[in-house]
């Protein structure tokens, strides 16, 4: 009888750690499925990023912004951006998607982006347009593969790829560059 009830008792508990330890296996795939899967959105809203003197830094603002946890990230639809500077006017970057990674420090615009910056006595017009875009808003750096159209005061410039630095005001086209500048304006003649 002993013997009977201590098989009894070995089974259920058997039976007790083997319940156990599908369940935990069970959560943690149901977990992990959880990982892929947006854990918030937010629709029409509106964020400002701070400079390290408290100063807005830039806008980013769209119609949905989803949140992903496996890798925190975010994506947002009609994306607009104002990146805000003490010297120079604001830039204002608007695309139909955008793709924020890297602990916030990378923006990828995505399908019909345009950048615009009205011109100012220190700086020139500048407008921007192509179909795929990479910020590093914290460097002020901005990159592409994709082909480019730039305007930049008077100036015409396409090509293939681009890296700009709006710290130094550096933009390298790699290929295909085509430049064209319109014909100087004669110079003022002096009064009799």
């Amino acid at each position: 009888m002993i013997v009977t009830v201590l098989g009894a008792v070995f089974f259920a508990l058997g039976s007790f750690w083997l319940l156990q330890v599908m369940n935990r296996g069970e959560q943690d795939i149901n977990a992990s499925k959880k990982l892929d899967e947006p854990d918030y959105f937010v629709t029409n809203f509106s964020l400002v990023r701070m400079d390290l003197e408290g100063k807005p830094s830039y806008i980013v603002s769209g119609t949905k912004l989803t949140h992903y946890p496996a890798d925190d990230s975010s994506d947002i639809d009609q994306p607009f951006v104002r990146k805000l500077s003490p010297a120079l006017p604001p830039m204002n970057m608007r695309a139909e998607l955008a793709h924020i990674d890297q602990n916030n420090t990378r923006l990828q615009l995505t399908r019909k982006v345009e950048i615009d910056r009205a011109a100012s006595a220190k700086s020139q017009r500048m407008s921007l347009k192509t179909e795929a875009l990479t910020i590093f808003p914290d460097e002020e750096k901005m990159e592409t593969t994709a082909p480019v159209d730039l305007l930049m005061g008077d100036a015409h410039t396409t090509g293939v790829g681009m890296t700009a630095n709006n710290a130094t005001s550096v933009v390298t086209v790699p290929q295909s560059l085509r430049i064209v500048y319109p014909p100087r304006k004669p110079a003022a003649r002096a009064a009799k």
